[in-house]
């Protein structure tokens, strides 16, 4: 799109299939780049991921040429394809369907990093849905309980 200029950054969130902890240390990084992967094959920018064995915070700048919903349809499809074929989990692999996608100011990145980047330590304090319903409030975001993820208490 020739005189297209845009800053667009998003924290996305999501979650695996029933809040299951399968995501584990052993092969994280590996998925990680994997998903680094797909995004920069989307001509998209990562500038953060990490998470927790049951969910995924990523870091993006996202170009008017793709929709959000769409890159993270690609980031779900074949990362869970990706993780089915390694046979990393007994079973099959599967995110948990929906997303959070919070948008920050250039200004606000090294602080959106660094909490993604340390989110054992985040976690330690948190839950999950704590932390999902703090973003959701935290960024006046409309929701109804029904459709938010399963919570496993």
């Amino acid at each position: 799109m020739a005189n297209t200029y845009t800053q667009i950054y998003l924290h996305i969130v999501f979650s695996v299939k029933r809040r299951e902890n399968l995501i584990q240390k052993k092969w994280m990084d590996e998925l990680h780049k994997y998903i680094c992967g797909i995004v920069n094959g989307k001509e998209q920018k990562v500038y953060a991921i990490g998470g927790m064995p049951d969910h995924l915070h990523i870091l993006v700048s996202i170009k008017p040429n793709i929709s959000v919903s769409d890159l993270v349809r690609d980031i779900k499809a074949n990362s869970s394809k990706w993780i089915n074929e390694k046979g990393y989990v007994n079973g099959k692999f599967q995110w948990q369907e929906g997303f959070g996608a919070f948008s920050y100011a250039q200004s606000q990145l090294d602080t959106v990093i660094a909490y993604i980047n340390n989110q054992e330590q985040h976690h330690q304090k948190k839950t999950f849905k704590e932390e999902y319903l703090d973003l959701l409030q935290k960024f006046n975001v409309e929701y109804n309980e029904k459709y938010l993820f399963e919570w496993i208490e």
